[in-house]
């Protein structure tokens, strides 16, 4: 098929590109490189099925293609409140345009959503039927309410142009090619106990999420946009399993041997207390469980961060 990838030079649309082209694909590469690297694709440049284009997904887009994997926009809050009102043009305006290519060449088009839809949520885990509860005028709105606005986009043109569409909520996801500074979770703790620098905690630590690792991750994707149409989700991809920023710092320090320092801060405005996947849905329609467990995933993803700093 040919595929096009929006934010495909990212953490998640670069891991994505390979397989894609593992398994014979011609595959388009868009991205504005804002949070992107040619680094997570330069081993694809030159590769008869591969293309990569300089592209911001906020102005439209004209090429022929099967089937649309919109994944462009920041996904850290360093990254995603550095320009806000371009984060929300990003995941507004990209949806709209993507969705508007989608209607012309009459593909299949799958947004990646986020967890971020559930805001700090009342109900735990999350199931797809919850409506969440996000404060709409908050630091991290531009990205939470984009990517709500994203989702009503998508199936507004799926009840009014009869598009093919899948809606993926994605939890946290880690693994190789995560950008060193992006200011996530696992990426700080990495880095920070690799360098011997304090291990920066906000809040008491006691706050959780779930980490999917990106293999895991991709697989459920690509099972979501191979369902019939029927089925446009929305559907939670994520690891079920819930730790404690305290015990994802504990697992680094263990698996890195550093002897790094915890230090608490406060924690910052809106930061979800709680976020666990009900992953139901993606077991009976996907037939789709993570099989990488923490221990495991981190091993790979620091064995990554050490070639990086080195």
């Amino acid at each position: 098929m040919r595929v096009l990838i929006t934010g495909g030079s990212g953490f998640l649309g670069s891991h994505l590109c390979d397989r894609l082209i593992e398994r014979g694909d011609d595959v388009l590469c868009v991205d504005n490189f804002f949070t992107g690297s040619k680094a997570n694709v330069s081993h694809l440049i030159g590769h008869p099925r591969f293309e990569l284009m300089r592209h911001d997904v906020t102005f439209p887009l004209y090429v022929e293609v099967d089937r649309i994997f919109n994944l462009a926009c920041p996904a850290s809050p360093i990254h995603y409140q550095h320009d806000p009102v371009q984060t929300t043009k990003t995941s507004v305006h990209g949806a709209i345009n993507m969705l508007g290519l989608a209607k012309r060449v009459r593909a299949r088009i799958l947004q990646a959503s986020t967890s971020e839809v559930y805001g700090d949520p009342e109900v735990h885990p999350q199931v797809e039927s919850y409506w969440g509860k996000v404060n709409p005028i908050g630091i991290r709105s531009c990205y939470d309410e984009g990517k709500r606005c994203a989702e009503t986009l998508f199936f507004d043109y799926h009840r009014q142009h009869k598009l093919d569409i899948k809606v993926m909520r994605i939890f946290n996801t880690y693994g190789p090619r995560m950008n060193p500074s992006d200011g996530r979770v696992v990426s700080n703790f990495i880095v920070q106990a690799l360098r011997g620098e304090d291990i920066t905690i906000y809040g008491d630590g006691h706050q959780t999420r779930s980490f999917c690792y990106v293999d895991d991750l991709l697989e459920g994707m690509l099972r979501l946009m191979d369902t019939g149409p029927d089925f446009t989700g929305p559907i939670n991809i994520g690891n079920p399993h819930e730790f404690t920023m305290l015990e994802l710092a504990e697992s680094v320090l263990a698996l890195t041997g550093s002897t790094s320092k915890l230090v608490f801060k406060p924690l910052p405005s809106d930061d979800p207390r709680q976020r666990q996947p009900d992953i139901s849905l993606a077991k009976k329609k996907l037939d789709w469980t993570p099989r990488v467990n923490l221990q495991e995933g981190l091993q790979k993803t620091i064995d990554y961060f050490r070639g990086v700093l080195a």
